[in-house]
């Protein structure tokens, strides 16, 4: 079950995005030659208009197909006939579709979980939060002056800077002041501030939109945090998860989740849908050939110097970064099988 719940996702995830370049392409007048979801052999396809929709075996991936990378074709409904400003809209709506059904899983997670409030419920003795005077009903926020709306950010600041000294900007009885706290080292290897959150609230509906954005904010920056660190070499390219490792987290969540009912299964999937959906938004975003990232460099170069680059150059940049993005796919698969069956 949780297999087939992992397939159900992932690819309502792909066809949202590329919902998204659908449906700016049309409300730009340009033709859809194929819709399809998933990569491979087609299993059932049927024409509707001029577009091709397909279903494919493998539900890996999807495509608009718009041709955009054929020659100035200045026929009418082309997508080169369009001035760049208009297909930068529609290459940059696939992440940007992303970003809202993000959101509105997170406005369904928020409305019916809450959000993990900055307010402490309780400080931990002879603990670094104790030493510094903190007190339970204190509010952070701000770490290192960057504010913070969710106890997962303050989690996320310090699962990324172990062992820092760390400022926080803290509001107690409606007074703010700082405080300098240096996390120690437990036993199990971890690093403690020694404060505790006072878990999950629910707002009222401004407080619920709020949040909701708050929520895929958060995942956006787990994004980028863990994308640095890989540059950084931090992160170990063998870390990183494909589909195989997706389905199996999707799996792994579903088994543990089923102790505690149908709710339970629903939220945190719902909140894994919301990482892949904003994980999958930022990455599509990233400047690597035939990414949408790269697309909307070479349409932002166009609209800079008033003309295309040559269709048969932008087309080798992309052909190599199929090449490069195929080799890392097949590299990430043989890791996430290593990982799951061996």
């Amino acid at each position: 079950m949780g297999i087939v719940l992992a397939i159900l996702i992932f690819g309502f995830i792909i066809f949202f995005h590329e919902l998204g370049h659908f449906a700016l392409a049309r409300i730009n007048g340009i033709n859809v030659d194929e819709f399809w979801i998933g990569m491979g052999p087609t299993l059932v396809h049927k024409k509707i208009g001029n577009t091709d929709y397909c279903l494919k075996l493998l539900p890996i991936g999807g495509a608009c197909m718009m041709g955009e990378d054929e020659e100035d074709d200045q026929r009418e409904g082309s997508f080169n006939s369009k001035s760049p400003l208009r297909r930068i809209t529609v290459i940059a709506a696939g992440p940007v579709f992303n970003f809202i059904l993000a959101f509105l899983c997170s406005l369904v997670f928020v409305s019916w979980v809450g959000y993990d409030s900055t307010v402490l419920s309780a400080v931990t003795e002879n603990s670094a939060a104790e030493d510094a005077g903190l007190q339970a009903g204190d509010r952070i926020t701000a770490v290192q002056g960057d504010s913070v709306r969710l106890f997962r950010e303050i989690q996320m600041y310090n699962q990324f800077h172990p062992g820092e000294r760390t400022e926080f900007t803290i509001v107690r009885d409606g007074e703010t002041f700082t405080v300098s706290l240096e996390p120690r080292q437990a036993e199990d290897g971890g690093w403690y501030y020694g404060f505790q959150s006072s878990g999950y609230t629910r707002g009222n509906i401004l407080q619920t939109l709020g949040y909701s954005v708050y929520e895929v904010k958060y995942w956006i920056e787990m994004t980028v945090e863990s994308l640095g660190q890989l540059i950084t070499g931090q992160i170990g390219v063998d870390q990183l998860s494909g589909p195989v490792g997706v389905v199996d987290t999707v799996n792994t969540t579903y088994e543990v989740s089923r102790s505690g009912g149908a709710a339970l299964i629903i939220i945190n999937l719902l909140r894994l849908t919301i990482l892949l959906s904003a994980n999958l938004g930022v990455m599509n975003l990233l400047p690597i050939p035939a990414l949408d990232g790269a697309r909307l460099v070479f349409l932002l170069v166009e609209l800079v110097r008033g003309k295309r680059v040559p269709p048969e150059k932008e087309g080798y940049v992309h052909l190599a970064g199929m090449v490069l993005l195929l080799g890392l796919m097949v590299f990430v698969m043989y890791n996430d099988i290593r990982r799951v069956f061996f």
